[in-house]
């Protein structure tokens, strides 16, 4: 079996985070989106994988993930050019795929629990396909599938006004190569998309069984900038304490924290975890870092209070104002000014931004 994650995308949702870099790339606990997905298929067996790339980002993911030695996989980029739906993209790894079966796995996605499941129900018999499902609040939102006692899939509804079930599709599939003849006879939705339920309902509609895995434990789609910072709480709050960098003495240094090799936490600086701190990274004296923080490489803090945030990388904050629930992109400068508020900010700052607080 082969794996196929879609990296295309303009991540029109998160700018100006992602106006000058790739969604996927976008860090949650100090770690590329991305590399969650490429480490769930790897966890399944699955070492041969295809990346599909779209026009935007390109260079960096490929410099990110090389040839896929560095994660344990075997990397095989895929161009799709412009984006024109999760089929067409799919459609595109048709060579790649050759005759054998395939995930296919959104890029943006991250689950708790990752694919093994999902892969070993779809093993067990003769599908087509296979998806993944979660119950979600709010299924008139979603694609949803309407599913039998047996978890075998009926029909699929995009949006549905009066859904059958509370069974959302999250963006994980396995398919068949039959799945390349049905996007072949696709047209393009309302959207000009070739819509992948479409093909899904295709081989329903063929007489082809399609099954079905209902995620256990949570599931983030971090296509916007406060999924970001739900999934960076969700993914902190399981992680072990690993302190392989600097605590001096005097610092107070509390709870879970991934401490990285060359990154310091100064005498006088507080720090409650959850917490992960990047590597060359500097938390001075009279810093404070709240839980659910992620703070990335080469980042210098200086008398701020910040938590429940998402510091990317490279970026200074040197203020004495309150930070909280806020996403800074890579190579900020946020600095101070006399007329701070008590209250604390909430913000979604652009890379190579400069602000005065």
């Amino acid at each position: 079996m082969k794996g196929l994650v879609l990296a295309g995308g303009t991540g029109s949702r998160l700018r100006p985070i992602t106006h000058t870099g790739p969604k996927q790339l976008v860090p949650v606990a100090n770690k590329p989106v991305l590399q969650y997905g490429i480490e769930d298929l790897r966890d399944a067996g699955i070492t041969d994988i295809g990346v599909v790339l779209g026009e935007k980002g390109r260079d960096e993911i490929q410099a990110f993930l090389g040839d896929g030695s560095e994660f344990g996989v075997d990397v095989t980029y895929i161009i799709q050019g412009e984006p024109l739906g999760l089929a067409h993209a799919a459609g595109c790894a048709r060579e790649f795929v050759g005759d054998d079966d395939f995930v296919m796995y959104l890029g943006d996605n991250i689950l708790k629990r990752g694919i093994e499941e999902l892969v070993a129900d779809y093993e067990a018999g003769d599908y087509a396909a296979g998806i993944a499902l979660q119950h979600v609040d709010r299924p008139e939102q979603f694609g949803i599938a309407d599913v039998d006692d047996e978890g075998t899939v009926r029909r699929l509804i995009e949006k549905p006004d009066d859904p059958p079930s509370d069974l959302a599709l999250i963006g994980v599939y396995v398919f068949s190569p039959e799945i390349f003849d049905a996007i072949d006879d696709l047209e393009p939705s309302w959207r000009g998309e070739l819509e992948i339920t479409d093909a899904i309902q295709a081989l329903l509609d063929s007489g082809r069984p399609i099954d079905s895995h209902v995620v256990e434990g949570w599931w983030k789609d971090t296509g916007k900038p406060e999924d970001i910072l739900d999934a960076n709480r969700l993914v902190l709050d399981e992680q072990p304490d690993g302190r392989r960098g600097t605590v001096e003495p005097g610092a107070d240094v509390r709870g879970n924290v991934d401490l990285a090799e060359g990154a310091t936490i100064r005498e006088g600086a507080v720090v409650r975890g959850p917490v992960a701190i990047g590597p060359e990274t500097l938390i001075e004296d009279g810093t404070y870092v709240g839980p659910y923080t992620s703070i990335g490489e080469d980042c210098r803090l200086d008398g701020v209070h910040i938590e429940s945030s998402v510091v990317v990388g490279e970026s200074t904050v040197a203020t004495t104002g309150r930070i909280v629930d806020s996403l800074l992109g890579r190579g900020a400068t946020v600095g101070s000014s006399a007329d701070l508020l008590p209250e604390g900010r909430r913000m979604v700052v652009g890379e190579n931004s400069q602000l005065k607080l």
